[in-house]
């Protein structure tokens, strides 16, 4: 135990810091294994394992997923995806009590199938569903606290940025994790809506307009070119015509053709910014990823992984226990460490625990995931948190107040997919047999 404290403290606890004086996460990452190498528990600076490693880090063809669905995610909110999805959502369940808060949620279940980032749903979708609610009378709390917790619904139904790193580092498939997550997602955005319809109720909001055919009929037919997108990217996947990758790709070329003959929202110049803002997204999620596989790498060499492991497993050996062991540390680690960071460096460290101890990475993944997203609704880095002060008339204090309550309804959904693993993997066997 005391090898374990010295070294994770040297090599975890030198990342935090640089972490929290504000150095990039891949720069954090870089100079920590520098240090260590250097350090009496190193091996010595080795250039050509760094260069390596940092190479063949990135040598995956699953890696090419991420600008796909990146760029994905950035046309179709510059083509106006969101204010059609919003309209569809709204016809859908805008006439129950609360309706336009269940609009809310019910438009960021459909749009996470096109952003694949919770953060991209809050900013595409967040200043919509706010005003909306805010003009209908909804006050400020449950206006913030809707339109921030439904957002993290984005990361979980596919496609999912934060899957796809996972599925990498992981050495997973993409397809099942997609299709994992798919239950958990959808009962988030449930729990989310018993809850409103709670809330609603206690303060006597009124019934919205009653339910229009043609309302909804005429809102499905401007939306249903934008819902082909996730059809076709799911359909594509589990029919085997194309993998995950594939049908990143596809997507965004039918999404192109869509924004330039269709809607005719879409202009060459406006193609080329899209692409250089994903350019750049790419390009800072990759060298992440590269760095991380040199992080563990080094950690490997240090033996922090094996350490950990024996730690764990000299506590228990029962799965469920040990899963609620790191859905704990993970707990921790996402109020202050950025999702696609926690995934990073974690997963290579995690992998040999869930090896020992028979944990499936396919349900551990989307678990993570799901613990993860809690991280960003709560400070100091809730990112979510951020957003909403930019995009709303709320203050940072008022966003972190009123995300509170929709914790519950988060959490109920994360114990019932560490309880029982078939929400995770029973889409998997039965429409992939895995």
């Amino acid at each position: 135990m005391s090898e374990l404290l010295v070294i994770g403290t040297l090599f975890l606890g030198m990342l935090l810091v640089m972490y929290a004086l504000g150095v990039p996460v891949g720069i954090a990452m870089g100079a920590t294994c520098v240090l260590v190498m250097l350090s009496p528990f190193g091996r010595g600076l080795n250039y050509g394992l760094i260069s390596q490693q940092l190479l063949y880090g990135l040598n995956s063809f699953t890696l090419l997923a991420i600008p796909f669905y990146l760029l994905l995610g950035r046309l179709m909110n510059r083509i106006g995806m969101t204010q059609r999805i919003f309209d569809l959502a709204n016809s859908m369940v805008g006439q129950f009590r609360g309706g336009i808060a269940h609009v809310n949620i019910v438009a960021s279940m459909i749009f996470s199938g096109m952003s694949g980032l919770a953060v991209a749903d809050a900013a595409g979708l967040g200043r919509v569903e706010y005003a909306a609610m805010r003009d209908q009378g909804y006050e400020k709390d449950i206006s913030l606290g809707v339109t921030g917790s439904s957002a993290i619904i984005g990361p979980i139904i596919p496609p999912s940025v934060p899957i796809i790193i996972y599925a990498v580092l992981a050495e997973e498939s993409i397809g099942q994790l997609f299709l994992g997550g798919i239950i958990p997602g959808i009962l988030i955005g449930v729990f989310l809506m018993a809850l409103v319809f709670l809330f609603v109720y206690l303060r006597e909001y009124e019934t919205e307009d009653s339910f229009d055919l043609a309302d909804f009929w005429k809102s499905l037919k401007e939306a249903v070119f934008p819902l082909f997108a996730p059809l076709l990217i799911i359909g594509g996947i589990l029919s085997g015509t194309f993998t995950a990758t594939e049908a990143g790709a596809i997507a965004v070329v039918y999404t192109i053709l869509l924004g330039m003959f269709v809607y005719r929202d879409l202009t060459l110049e406006g193609l080329f910014e899209e692409l250089q803002y994903g350019m750049v997204e790419t390009f800072s999620l990759t060298f992440i990823i590269g760095v991380a596989s040199l992080y563990g790498l080094v950690a490997l060499q240090l033996r922090l992984p094996i350490l950990m492991a024996d730690s764990i497993t000299n506590f228990s050996s029962d799965p469920t226990v040990v899963m609620l062991l790191l859905v704990g540390l993970l707990l921790v680690v996402g109020t202050f460490m950025e999702t696609i960071a926690a995934i990073t460096i974690l997963v290579p460290i995690f992998m040999p625990i869930l090896d020992i101890t028979g944990i499936d990475p396919l349900h551990f993944g989307i678990v993570m995931i799901l613990t993860l997203m809690l991280g960003l609704l709560t400070p100091p880095f809730g990112v979510i948190l951020f957003v909403l002060e930019k995009v709303t008339d709320a203050t940072l204090e008022e966003a972190m107040k009123a995300v509170l309550p929709y914790y519950v309804p988060i959490l109920l959904v994360l114990l019932l997919t560490i309880f029982i693993p078939e929400i995770v993997t029973y889409p998997v066997t039965t429409l992939m047999g895995a």
